[in-house]
């Protein structure tokens, strides 16, 4: 199978396309053949070899986010048969090999994909969905009538928690650049705050929940957001340092986390998507060969929505 593999960590140029073995389910897991393949900015940081992901071992092949159909199952799954068209983050934080034809993972790594969905669109889909939904729902506890506000509210995570948050009663506030406004009104915000212009800390106050993707002196920032007792959750907490203790002084909470596979979560999205209250923002898409430029173009911070690799299609 064709994958893009690295036998060292660092810059994109460690990213080569290579032939190699197709991989065997063993029992209870699935053969997956991948059409698309999801790229997020954690896909980014491990390619270079950050320090928090120490599980892994070259050499390496990246990315987590998968849509394909069931080749083949283990002995003893019965969650699956052949076939079936799939969407899954399989594995996480362990290697899952996304930026390949064939993934092998646990049945329950994986849900059905919803025919309202295309292979790009549900590729899109899981990482970035599973980290909104567990911040919201498992974390947060966010309850009708709630305010919530979504940091980068147009990027990968913060696009589906607006909307996630909205379909759980919320009242969403929403940061982004002024020019993405419009679609984020689009996907239901209540209310939009130019972050470059405005300093959010001093014009949102109250809020009962803050989902917060960046890391250093922004996270530290929205805490002054919250309403007393109000809960931040924070996916870049181990790079705010102090963050726990300033919200201590605060009187309000912040919680640190890390996206786990779910497949019952990924069925709640997908059930949200069946429903035309949840969707899924492409901003681009890659064929597998490219995937460096992908990297190159995440990296920048600008994406609207989400970036995938089409793994199906020509080279």
């Amino acid at each position: 199978m064709r994958a893009i593999r690295q036998t060292e960590w660092g810059g994109t140029e460690t990213m080569e396309l290579v032939e190699t073995e197709t991989p065997a389910p063993v029992f209870g897991e699935v053969l997956v053949k991948v059409v698309a393949a999801g790229v997020n900015p954690v896909d980014v940081h491990t390619r270079r070899g950050v320090a928090y992901n120490r599980v892994l071992d070259l050499p390496f092949v990246n990315g987590w986010d998968v849509a394909g159909v069931v080749e083949e199952v283990g002995y003893g799954t019965t969650r699956f048969q052949a076939g079936d068209r799939v969407l899954g983050m399989p594995w996480f934080p362990r290697a899952a090999g996304a930026y390949a034809e064939y993934v092998t993972a646990p049945a329950r790594h994986f849900a059905r994909m919803p025919d309202e969905l295309s292979f790009t669109e549900a590729a899109a889909l899981p990482l970035a969905g599973l980290t909104a939904w567990q911040m919201l729902t498992e974390v947060a506890h966010v309850q009708p009538g709630q305010r919530v506000l979504v940091a980068g509210a147009a990027g990968g995570v913060g696009h589906l928690a607006v909307q996630i948050a909205k379909a759980l009663g919320a009242h969403v506030i929403g940061t982004a650049r002024a020019a993405k406004h419009a679609f984020l009104a689009g996907l239901g915000a209540d209310e939009t705050v130019d972050y470059t212009t405005t300093d959010v800390s001093a014009a949102v106050r109250d809020v009962d929940v803050v989902i917060q993707m960046f890391g250093g002196r922004p996270g530290l920032e929205a805490l002054a957001c919250l309403r007393p007792g109000g809960i931040l959750v924070s996916g870049q907490a181990a790079w705010t340092p102090g963050l726990y203790e300033r919200a201590a002084e605060l009187g309000v909470r912040a919680r640190g986390y890390l996206v786990d596979p779910d497949a019952a979560g990924l069925e709640a999205l997908t059930g949200l998507v069946r429903q035309g209250r949840l969707d899924v923002h492409v901003d681009e898409e890659f064929p597998l060969a490219r995937a460096a430029e992908a990297h190159r173009l995440i990296a920048r911070g600008r994406t609207t929505g989400k970036i995938v690799l089409d793994v199906a299609g020509p080279a």
